[in-house]
């Protein structure tokens, strides 16, 4: 097993543990003090504005501007994820991380309601919508409640089977909606909002049908399956999907959601009816986000930026679906090998990402090492079953006593 990947990922566990699990992120502008504190910038334009500002300033003004550190349930969600998979594969032992994770999800539900259901740890303003601070929304839900299952499947915890049924209703009962024809998604970033977006579709779907998988409850599976098929009928003959019918943008990381929802409705659904949209998809991934030094493009037809995230979800896709292509492990080595060179910092962090002329060196917990860590998961337990040593268990093993 290569020692950088079990060396960057024991440096990787101490910085996030050591900063209690929590910090910045890219759109956490809203949570400034300063600004609560001065009304009059308190309307649509200037939210939106300074969230675009400081996500894009490669300098870091958040204590000047009052913006403190926070844990946000989808990153503890990545990190419990994560060590469940490696508990699971046997390279880390039993700990007290997982119970720890679970706490937290617990502590940080969204309040007013009588669903299981998360939020972001900060207020943030789309082009049209504001989202309150802790506000439930979709895709947080889905990564709390999709890592509550992992740890279901694990050791049979039927506190977070309840959980995640509970977010599963929240899905069906407020999100779901259907146009009576062709039309059907859930709602995102609100409950309000109807636009198809198509990685929050296919991802509500595969977790609808893990539910129904798990429950043997058929209210689940149609809804999913219902909306799968109207994302699905929008992929493009190359294999791509735009973000949302109005964003022509293909991006990397929202097509790896994409792909890995398809085959978990595939696996949950026992249906082979989206083989051939995700093998499409798959060789469109592959050949359109990635280039051969490595390098993990954000955007299908530019190099930058060279985001963290992308980095992150290219590796989880690619050991994910690496039965798709034969060249999907070395590409998520290659692609980790140049994160490690150019946006890995010796204190235990990684970059938020590298653009043309610099390379913004902030560290964001929930966007960049909540999503490296959960990728490094899947790289290390995936070379562990293919090429690991004896000696590269007893070191992963040890972590979780020396920390």
């Amino acid at each position: 097993m290569d020692n950088d990947i079990q060396n960057t990922f024991q440096k990787h566990l101490q910085y996030c543990q050591a900063n209690n699990w929590a910090g910045i992120d890219p759109y956490d502008a809203l949570n400034s003090r300063l600004f609560s504190a001065l009304p009059f910038l308190d309307f649509k334009l200037f939210r939106f504005a300074i969230t675009q500002v400081l996500k894009r300033s490669p300098i870091n003004i958040r204590r000047p501007l009052l913006i403190g550190d926070t844990q946000n349930p989808k990153g503890l969600a990545c990190f419990l994820s994560a060590f469940v998979k490696l508990t699971k594969a046997g390279l880390i032992g039993e700990s007290n991380f997982i119970d720890l994770m679970i706490e937290r999800l617990i502590a940080l539900r969204s309040q007013g309601t009588d669903y299981w259901s998360w939020g972001y740890s900060f207020p943030w303003q789309t082009r049209t919508i504001y989202v309150p601070r802790w506000e439930p929304n979709l895709v947080c839900t889905y990564f709390v409640a999709s890592a509550l299952l992992d740890v279901y499947e694990h050791n049979q915890d039927m506190r977070c089977l309840t959980m995640a049924v509970s977010s599963a209703e929240y899905f069906l009962n407020e999100l779901y909606w259907c146009d009576g024809k062709s039309e059907a998604g859930f709602a995102y970033p609100l409950p309000s909002d109807r636009s198809q977006v198509y990685n929050a579709n296919f991802l509500s779907g595969a977790f609808l049908c893990r539910v129904y998988w798990h429950t043997g409850e058929k209210k689940f599976l149609e809804p999913a399956l219902r909306v799968a098929r109207c994302a699905a009928s929008q992929q493009y003959p190359d294999g791509s999907w735009d973000y949302e019918p109005s964003v022509k943008w293909k991006d990397n990381f929202h097509t790896g959601f994409n792909l890995m929802a398809l085959r978990a409705i595939g696996k949950y659904a026992q249906t082979s009816e989206f083989d051939q949209c995700l093998s499409r998809g798959y060789s469109y991934y592959i050949a359109n986000f990635f280039q051969k030094d490595g390098v993990a493009k954000y955007y299908h037809d530019r190099t930058y930026p060279i985001d963290s995230h992308s980095i992150a979800q290219s590796i989880i896709t690619l050991v994910s679906l690496k039965d798709l292509d034969p060249m999907s492990i070395p590409l998520a080595q290659s692609v980790f090998q140049w994160a490690i060179k150019h946006l890995w910092d010796k204190r235990g962090y990684f970059y938020y990402r590298a653009l043309r002329v610099c390379t913004i060196r902030t560290s964001y917990m929930r966007w960049t090492q909540a999503w490296m860590f959960l990728a490094m998961s899947f790289l290390l337990t995936e070379l562990s079953g293919s090429e690991a040593t004896d000696d590269d268990s007893i070191t992963l093993s040890a972590m979780s006593m020396e920390i």
